[in-house]
């Protein structure tokens, strides 16, 4: 059979033969993920979409409303922001720049952008791990989420503008010192890019990323405000409940950048994450640096521009998490990289969409939850791990 159908689940095999899973892997949960969807439509998201590769197999489940004007059911094939997806592939070309012996990880950033930071001490490691101690300047930007929007969606900064607006605030940490999540490090990670190649990091994008692997949907437009082609439009949940939704879609994500500005798509995502985990877009030696984890949260660690999750069946997955105004995104793989994941909500804002939505990795990840029946014992799963209080937007959130 070519294709099929499963309660309004398109199952796509891929032209090449799919390898088969392992036994011991769990099928995905179609049914468990459709459900999951649903709740994050309950709550308030207006469509949701996820996407699993598994082994060569596809199956995409799409729920709800792409197009609130017009009432655009949301497609799986539609682009959307990916919000701190983008870091992810930020880490990927600086691990290419260390192989192309460019970059040591462990130097300070100061060797290679003199003067930028106050502290010789932060290295490009401590950077791409969020251990620098830089002050995440979005906590101030969005501490009202819309106002604080529209202040920024048609601004155009420059990336020292960025690092200076974090560097009025104190350190959070002392270079090393502890895992502390900031939109800075990415920010200071472009310019390293720029720095050392002399491109603009779009291009770097587009020369080692996006097209070896044919990744058609995925851009960089900034400081362009609009998503390229089909796409969903996002919304923006205000603080003050019962407001309307703010469609903002339309943005110069200036504010981001290289740590959250990329456009993409949930199959471009899965070929990303299959490729980064299957060796194939760096050495073996720098995924290894990508991999090596710090504590970062109950169930999670932080590499190097990669986050681990720590699953309720026991499996961990390898990815990231993305927060931009109208877009929730996780995207994530195997250890290997043979099934992965991709799932968007097009809102934001909404802590309750966000906690939901984590729970995708474990219908694509562990299968069918079992219930152990009474009066008998088995294995322990481990507790669910809590979703990072914030990404890039949501800075008075607890999730926790």
């Amino acid at each position: 059979m070519l294709g099929g159908t499963l309660a309004g689940t398109v199952l796509l095999p891929l032209l090449a033969a799919p390898a088969h899973a392992a036994p011991h892997e769990p099928a995905p949960d179609l049914a468990g993920l459709r459900g999951v969807l649903q709740t994050a439509l309950r709550q308030g998201a207006p469509g949701a979409t996820a996407r699993i590769d598994d082994h060569g197999t596809v199956s995409r489940v799409t729920l709800g409303i792409g197009d609130r004007r017009t009432g655009r059911a949301i497609d799986g094939a539609d682009r959307f922001r990916i919000g701190s997806v983008t870091k992810t592939f930020t880490a990927v070309v600086l691990l290419q720049l260390v192989d192309e012996k460019k970059l040591t990880l462990d130097a300070p950033v100061n060797r290679y952008l003199p003067g930028l930071l106050p502290d010789d001490r932060i290295t490009v490691r401590h950077v791409l791990g969020h251990r620098s101690g830089l002050y995440d300047y979005t906590n101030d930007m969005f501490t009202k989420s819309a106002p604080g929007f529209e202040a920024v969606r048609k601004k155009v900064f420059t990336p020292g503008e960025l690092v200076n607006l974090s560097l009025r605030r104190p350190r959070t940490n002392a270079p090393g010192a502890v895992y502390s999540y900031s939109n800075t490090n990415f920010v200071v990670a472009g310019m390293l890019i720029e720095k050392l190649t002399g491109n603009p990091v779009r291009t770097e994008y587009q020369n080692r990323i996006i097209e070896p692997l044919k990744l058609g949907d995925t851009f960089y437009v900034h400081p362009g405000m609009k998503i390229p082609g089909r796409h969903a439009r996002g919304y923006l949940t205000p603080d003050e409940t019962g407001a309307p939704l703010v469609d903002a879609t339309e943005q110069t994500v200036s504010w981001a950048q290289s740590a959250g500005a990329l456009v993409s798509s949930t199959r471009d995502l899965d070929t990303f994450l299959s490729a980064l985990l299957g060796g194939r877009l760096t050495s073996a030696a720098q995924l290894a640096q990508m991999e090596r984890w710090m504590p970062a949260g109950t169930g999670q660690a932080y590499g190097l521009g990669l986050r681990r999750q720590d699953l309720s069946c026991g499996v961990s997955v390898y990815g990231h998490t993305g927060a931009v105004q109208g877009f929730y995104t996780y995207a994530f793989a195997s250890k290997d990289g043979r099934r992965s994941l991709a799932a968007v909500a097009n809102t934001s804002n909404n802590g309750t969409v966000l906690k939901t939505m984590l729970r995708t990795l474990d219908s694509a990840f562990c299968g069918k939850a079992t219930k152990t029946p009474r009066g008998k014992t088995g294995n322990t799963p481990r507790r669910r791990a809590p979703v990072e209080r914030r990404e890039d937007v949501a800075p008075a959130l607890t999730l926790d």
